[in-house]
């Protein structure tokens, strides 16, 4: 008995060895990475500094509109640091002071602050007062030495501030914007004590103030007026001259301001561009003694002489973006130009003193799904045979950021994807049938050394070299690469429009960009979609195959586009019919084939859509007939009105509107609850959530007290405008985010009165099948539960509801989805800090109690507290942020325990989540090497203990 002892217990060390392998729900650090991937971008380029001194490494320090500080690696385009400051705190300037500090400028002219240029380590942060808005403006003088003395000059907020470069303290201060003057430009000549304020007055006076940068004293104030007015900004030539536009356009106005005396010299247009048909336009480039004008797609640069007269030094045609002029030299400048043609972009620097000759001239290669250069930034180094080289950093149209040397393309970041603005999915094409030999002898080799190696590490046998080849096996699968289809549907094709009109196809395994196309029927309008600013602009369309990329059909200057409704119908090619809800109330049904006709003419009574009005109410609308026009469109429907609500405006106004998603999945209709008892979902996906807050509560927390506002929320059927329930938060007030499943809906507001953030929770029921709880007439059949449901019988409803207090603000909310919808739900939740946290709806369930029954804590009724948990292993971020982050959007994935989540801001954030865990799968990581063995252990050990009972019970029969 011995001996099967010891085999009894060598097969249960080996079982505990499997199952302590396979049910750890703990997430080590070497798992991070193999169901999610994190990008990080920085937006649209609109500022940049280099910094390639001989010590140190060598980078580009740049502000983007997406209002991030950045220090990216001059060699690989890396980021070395970043700073996100937030969509309220937009930069207006940056430089480098010292060598060693990055300076900013930010909230219009707000706040100054200074960061450690080698780790991007805030060193001093400056709070700038002032009277009123006005134009932001950052001075910092090249030759700054390390003295407090050293100013750096901010105008902002209607006031001129000198800081020390040292410690950010404000020296002195000189209001100006009291006289109504409109700043353009502070001017601090090399080596000098003189400050000049330049700026407008009105549309036809320029003042000019002569102060002292020691200590702020107005020496000299000068004022002159105009008869043919100012057009707009005014540009620097010299120390001592101004340029600018008269009101009409049609005229160069040089100002000169010498010693503060004020003198105007104009010249026609005409008399140096000729007859031309053109608007001129002043190009911001700072170029010394000369400026640039564009009139007719051409770029015609001015001198100045000294006697203020005008004289052409060249005019360059195709010249997408200018640089600022760098210092070569003593007494040597050199700007950089971009022209397009053939398909390339071509480089061209030229010496500031002489347009006719060239530094550098280029041509290289170019994308034409970039688009078009927006803006270009140059540097210069000193090659080994003492020449000047230029290196030059490129914006891109789709937001993309490309550095040029030498001809080529050095890196590029798509850095685009960081202002998505709308997403959706697609499935990858179905996989060929067919496999060569040699791929399956291939794909065998690697399956089997994977597994070896994955055995030496569980049994602690691997080197350093077999764990880094299991780390790179892991994040190089080649299953989660593959472009076609997977049978628990992870793969998947993530559509991203970006705010530059550009689609991205990124492929959910590791979020490579598969495709890109820069829709050129967005690329002509102002604004996404629409070909001008008004609501009643008219629209674009763009059909794209979602494999290839490739625009199928594209239709411009089409109807206004006020809403867009997928419809529940596709044709026999798979394509889902849409609604498209122009200004008018309209409906123009797409794709116009004979077959969509056919089958929106079968539903057309069954069409019903709502519309938020400006006048602070809410309509339904139907269709009714065809359009009547001049021109026949059987694609065009009118509208009636069948209901309407209005919300009194002097105490409710609208701040939020939510729905169901159509593609949620709901698995039942029926709640068991404890003591045997049934409640069944009201589900309706023409449910709408509507909150209101009163007109003094729509501002920022803290601009009204409790008593001055309160939060009404509504459940609304969109089919025939009944209000199905109404509820009254009163102190509290915006921002409003919600979200939509099933029968229940989640929103997080602010409680003036507790001075905390709660988010609470509503849950709606069908009274109507209630009598259906008898399982004897569920058997039988004889219940109610398949009748149709029809928004226009009168429900009967009841509601439960639920407060909690939440510790964060939040940014977004969203909640998963199964492809049954028999998975536990989690409200995904955006917080502040720009993580996503996983909350268990179980916490947000209306019915919890201090002290639960029996019967409840068996049903998993969690005890009621006043505040939801925040627990650190429920960040589906981990450690990681997604600055910027806007919006969440969850898909259902094949297998039903998983859901992929998409997170997106600046940065962007990919996961898989299992709520209920993964009870319908194996995990990736799951060692079939160590099964193998198991199994193989498990055979050994019975066949050894039969041997030695054999010969026990031989034994026995011997005595």
């Amino acid at each position: 008995m011995g001996t099967t002892s010891m085999a009894s217990r060598v097969f249960l060390l080996l079982l505990i060895i499997l199952s302590s392998t396979n049910l750890s729900l703990s997430l080590y650090e070497d798992q991070v990475g193999l169901m999610d991937w994190h990008q990080q971008y920085i937006g649209k380029v609109k500022g940049a500094v280099f910094h390639t001194q001989k010590s140190g490494r060598r980078r580009v320090v740049v502000s983007t509109e997406e209002n991030v500080i950045a220090s990216l690696d001059l060699r690989h385009g890396e980021i070395f640091w970043r700073h996100v400051l937030g969509s309220n705190d937009v930069i207006d300037g940056i430089d480098i002071a010292l060598g060693k500090y990055v300076i900013t400028l930010s909230s219009g002219g707000g706040i100054l602050r200074a960061w450690n240029l080698p780790d991007g380590q805030m060193v001093w942060e400056s709070f700038l007062e002032g009277s009123g808005a006005s134009k932001s403006l950052l001075t910092v003088p090249t030759n700054l030495k390390v003295d407090k003395d050293n100013l750096i000059l901010v105008f902002g907020k209607g006031s001129l501030h000198a800081i020390s470069s040292i410690d950010g303290e404000v020296l002195w201060k000189k209001e100006i914007a009291p006289e109504s003057v409109q700043v353009q430009q502070i001017i601090q000549p090399l080596g000098s004590d003189i400050i000049y304020v330049l700026g407008f007055f009105g549309s036809s006076q320029f003042d000019a103030y002569k102060i002292n940068a020691r200590n702020g004293e107005l020496l000299k104030h000068n004022s002159a007026t105009f008869s043919g007015g100012f057009s707009g900004e005014a540009l620097v030539v010299s120390s001592e001259i101004l340029v600018t536009l008269d009101s009409t356009r049609s005229k160069l106005v040089i100002i000169s301001f010498q010693d503060g005396e004020i003198n105007y010299q104009q010249t026609h247009i005409s008399d140096i561009f000729g007859d031309s048909f053109g608007t001129p336009v002043l190009l911001p480039s700072k170029l010394p003694g000369v400026f640039s004008v564009k009139i007719d797609g051409a770029v015609v640069f001015i001198r100045v002489t000294g006697e203020g007269k005008l004289e052409v030094l060249d005019k360059i045609n195709n010249v997408a973006a200018i640089s600022d002029a760098i210092s070569l030299s003593e007494g040597q400048q050199a700007f950089a130009l971009i022209q397009h043609g053939d398909g390339k972009i071509h480089l061209t620097v030229k010496p500031s003193h002489d347009l006719s000759g060239d530094l550098l001239k280029e041509s290289i290669e170019m994308d034409n799904q970039r688009g078009t250069v927006h803006k270009i930034f140059i540097n210069n180094y000193i090659r080994t045979d003492r020449s000047h080289g230029f290196r030059a950093l490129i914006v891109m149209e789709d937001h993309s950021l490309l550095l040029l040397q030498q001809g080529a393309i050095v890196w590029s970041r798509e850095d685009g994807l960081a202002s998505i603005v709308d997403v959706v999915t697609s499935e990858l094409p179905v996989e060929k049938e067919g496999v060569s030999v040699a791929k399956v002898e291939q794909n065998l080799f690697e399956w089997l050394k994977g597994h070896i190696l994955k055995l030496k590490g569980t049994l602690m046998l691997a080197s350093a070299e077999d764990v880094a080849a299991i780390q790179e096996m892991r994040l190089k699968s080649f299953e989660k690469s593959k472009m076609t289809r997977d049978h628990n549907g992870f793969r998947k094709l993530l559509i991203v429009l970006t705010r530059a009109g550009k689609l991205f196809a990124l492929h959910t395994g590791y979020g490579q960009v598969v495709w890109s196309l820069l829709l050129p029927t967005l690329r002509r309008s102002e604004t996404l979609g629409r070909c001008g600013k008004s609501s009643d602009a008219p629209g674009v369309l763009s059909i794209v195959d979602a494999y290839t990329g490739k625009e199928i059909n594209s239709m411009a200057a089409i109807h206004s586009i006020a809403q867009v409704i997928p419809l529940p119908f596709t044709d026999s090619t798979e394509q889902r019919l849409h609604l498209l809800i122009d200004v008018n109330q309209h409906g123009h049904l797409y794709p116009r084939t004979s077959e969509a006709i056919d089958i929106f003419q079968r539903e057309l009574t069954n069409i019903y859509w709502y519309s938020v009005e400006a006048d602070n109410g809410i309509k339904g609308h139907v269709l009714k007939s065809n359009c009547i026009q001049e021109v026949i469109d059987n694609y065009c429907f009118e509208s009636k009105d069948i209901w309407s609500i209005v919300f009194p405006s002097d105490s409710e106004r609208i701040i939020a509107t939510v729905t169901r998603k159509l593609s949620e999945v709901v698995h039942t209709q029926a709640k068991a609850i404890a003591d045997e008892d049934v409640m069944f979902k009201y589900i309706s996906k023409n449910l709408l959530f509507v909150a209101t807050v009163a007109p003094k509560g729509s501002g920022p927390i803290g601009t009204a007290t409790p008593e001055e506002s309160w939060l009404t929320v509504y459940l609304i059927d969109t089919v025939t405008g009944r209000i199905l329930h109404r509820m009254t938060h009163h102190g509290s007030q915006g921002p409003v985010h919600a979200v939509f499943s099933e029968n229940w809906v989640v929103y997080h507001y602010f409680n003036l009165r507790a001075h905390r953030y709660e988010m609470s929770v509503i849950e709606i029921y069908d009274q109507s099948r209630a009598d259906n709880k008898d399982v004897w007439k569920l058997v039988l059949g004889k219940h109610n539960l398949t009748s149709p449901i029809s928004s226009y019988s009168r429900p009967e409803v009841v509601t439960k509801s639920q407060s909690y207090f939440f510790t964060y603000s939040v940014k977004a909310l969203a909640v998963t989805l199964t492809a049954k919808g028999i998975t536990s739900k989690q409200v995904l939740i955006g917080t502040i800090g720009d993580q996503v946290l996983a909350l268990d709806k179980r916490f947000l369930d209306p019915r919890r109690s201090v002290n639960p029954t029996t019967a409840e804590k068996e049903e998993g009724i969690i005890p009621l507290t006043d505040s939801l948990p925040i627990i650190p292993q429920s960040y589906v971020t981990h450690a990681l942020k997604v600055e910027g982050l806007r919006g969440i959007m969850t898909v259902p994935a094949k297998l039903e325990s998983t859901t992929l989540a998409f997170a997106y801001g600046v940065d962007l954030f990919f996961t898989q989540l299992a709520p209920s865990r993964t009870y319908d799968s194996l995990t990736d990581d799951f060692s079939y090497a160590l099964l193998l063995i198991t199994i193989v252990a498990l055979i050994a050990a019975i066949f050894v203990t039969w041997i030695l009972s054999e010969k026990k019970e031989l034994r026995e029969k011997w005595r």
